[in-house]
């Protein structure tokens, strides 16, 4: 018999590119965008609903406090207006997850925060402390051997590692900087052999040539990537034929 595995696909959403309700149909959870970066109240309630209409699994998406830079440049700011601001935009999205009787799922930080997280404790603490805060039985989207992966678990929140679907690796497992021309992966075949080598070997091939060991339950596609409704159907379509279901 056939074993069949099950991942979580992922996408960002509620960024202003307006593509989410071809998105849902494809995917399992989705990241919304709470006013860090980008999102406004009535744009979070536009995406939750259509969540809600295909059975999205919701999750808040905060950010460095930096719509023109898009969260994607770190900034120097204190813990305490780190916290705050990061409370702040999560706090936005529950109200309208409340008003629209949804439940919030997970976190996941976007862009620059994410990736310091990935690496800085202090970052790392920030946010965990913000989740403890909130008392709720949420999950955190993680970088595998990250800073904040062992933070959460010390701190006995629940993670769900995620991995990169349009995303190349270094070999310290750090994503290939957006500088450079390798860093997003727009070829479908390209794509799903990615996604597949992380799913059936627990291994990446970073742009140094190495197999490097990872591990990851949910893979995110950025709602931002030109074609991306193309290549998620793709991916979701050719991970089904080899027994890869999306749940």
């Amino acid at each position: 018999m056939v074993e069949i595995k099950a991942i979580d696909i992922n996408v960002d959403v509620g960024e202003g590119i307006g593509n989410e309700s071809l998105l849902m149909p494809h995917i399992s959870s989705c990241n919304i965008a709470c006013g860090g970066h980008a999102g406004t109240l009535e744009i979070m309630r536009d995406v939750t609903r259509l969540a809600k209409q295909h059975c999205v699994k919701i999750g808040a998406h905060p950010s460095f406090p930096d719509k023109e830079n898009f969260g994607r440049v770190i900034m120097d700011m204190s813990c305490v207006a780190l916290y705050a601001s990061i409370k702040h935009q999560i706090r936005d999205l529950l109200s309208v997850l409340k008003s629209e009787n949804a439940r919030l799922h997970h976190i996941k930080p976007h862009g620059a925060l994410y990736n310091l997280a990935a690496t800085d404790v202090k970052t790392a603490n920030v946010i965990i402390e913000v989740i403890k805060s909130l008392m709720l039985p949420i999950k955190l989207y993680v970088p595998y051997k990250s800073v904040i992966a062992n933070l959460a678990l010390e701190n006995n929140i629940k993670i769900v590692y995620e991995a990169f679907a349009d995303r190349n690796y270094n070999n310290n497992l750090s994503l290939v900087s957006r500088q450079e021309q390798e860093a997003l992966i727009h070829e479908k075949d390209d794509l799903f052999n990615h996604v597949f080598k992380m799913v059936s070997e627990q291994k990446v091939k970073t742009i140094q040539g190495c197999d490097i060991d990872i591990l990851a339950d949910t893979f995110c596609l950025h709602g931002d990537q030109p074609n991306v409704v193309n290549l998620i159907e793709y991916l979701k379509g050719k991970l089904e034929l080899n027994q890869i279901k999306i749940i």
